[in-house]
């Protein structure tokens, strides 16, 4: 449901469409539903074969431009302001932000229990028509990636759905200016209540285009809101002090791996000076018993030598002569 008095509903007391009825000449084909046979932008049955028809409920007024509000401060209400589009919030829905490499947003999802989906805005023409051209290429680019494609008839015309291991749809809205895609990406037992979810936050929708002038294509800049992107600076000082704090852990058993191994080295070394000196010691004693063996049998085979005659003799004398002077 839309929030906040529009232009519109003050001149015609009705909701506006994307475009309907807009001063400066562009048609209400893009929001309103098509005829048969023609989808928004002018895409005919023939461009992407065969197209079903989707089962809706509700009325789907919107997306919204900024400029179709009397005070664009209205259009914040019950809406989450992502910079160039606000996206309402569906119940309990919660948000899910993707960074580019330079820490940039590239993309905010709502996460809901079936899935989740995205809303995005980019630069086209004042004329209708750019949806058109890019679902063709969505369609092309999911046949390339051997997924099964269906066209679908939707609140706004052509839906792509792409059915792989999960269901991607793509729905898109041309504005003035501008034109939506959103993505809707869930499981197969849940992408129909999903694209509900979705298809509802995409009516109640409001575009901020600006005027800047930008290529066609172009996506418009996206910015959280102060509250979210102070939690996700939050989030992500915590992650890099968590990786700080990894990188200092694994630092730090580095260290004591290296020291360890140090250690065990050392220890090795002396291991090995020890096992050295106790072989050296051994073969030492080893050169010391062998010598003392040697001198052993050197000593053993020596020849004992006999006395010299004189020396008896003249012990002999000697012994005489005492005999002598003692019977004397």
């Amino acid at each position: 449901m839309a929030f906040g008095r529009r232009k519109k509903d003050r001149d015609s007391g009705t909701g506006g469409t994307a475009g309907q009825g807009d001063e400066q000449g562009i048609s209400g084909e893009v929001a309103a539903a098509p005829a048969d046979g023609v989808q928004s932008g002018g895409e005919s049955e023939a461009d992407s074969g065969t197209v079903s028809k989707v089962d809706f409920e509700g009325d789907f007024e919107g997306p919204f431009d900024i400029e179709d509000f009397d005070n664009p401060d209205e259009a914040l209400q019950a809406r989450l302001d992502l910079g160039s589009v606000l996206v309402p919030m569906p119940p309990g829905g919660q948000i899910q932000v993707e960074l580019n490499q330079q820490g940039v947003p590239s993309a905010i999802w709502v996460v809901t229990p079936n899935g989740r989906f995205t809303i995005a805005a980019y630069a086209a023409p004042k004329s209708p028509g750019l949806w058109r051209e890019v679902a063709s290429e969505l369609a092309e680019a999911l046949r390339n990636d051997n997924a099964s494609v269906s066209i679908e008839d939707g609140p706004w015309g052509r839906e792509v759905v792409g059915t792989g291991a999960g269901v991607v749809r793509f729905v898109g809205v041309d504005g003035y200016r501008w034109m939506v895609r959103c993505v809707v990406n869930g499981a197969p037992h849940t992408i129909a209540a999903l694209a509900a979810e979705a298809r509802t936050a995409l009516a109640d929708s409001v575009v901020r285009r600006g005027d800047t002038p930008m290529p066609v294509r172009t996506p418009l800049p996206v910015q959280l809101p102060e509250e979210l992107a102070e939690q996700l600076r939050a989030a992500a000082a915590q992650q890099a002090q968590q990786a700080q704090q990894a990188q200092q852990a694994m630092l730090a058993a580095q260290q004591a791996m290296f020291a360890q191994q140090q250690q065990f080295a050392q220890q090795q070394l002396a291991q090995q000076q020890l096992a050295q000196q106790r072989l050296a010691q051994q073969r030492l004693a080893q050169q010391q018993l062998q010598q003392e063996q040697a001198r052993e049998q050197a000593q053993a085979q020596v020849p004992e030598q006999p006395e010299p005659p004189g020396e008896r003799r003249a012990a002999e004398g000697s012994a005489m002569q005492q005999l002598r002077g003692t019977g004397g």
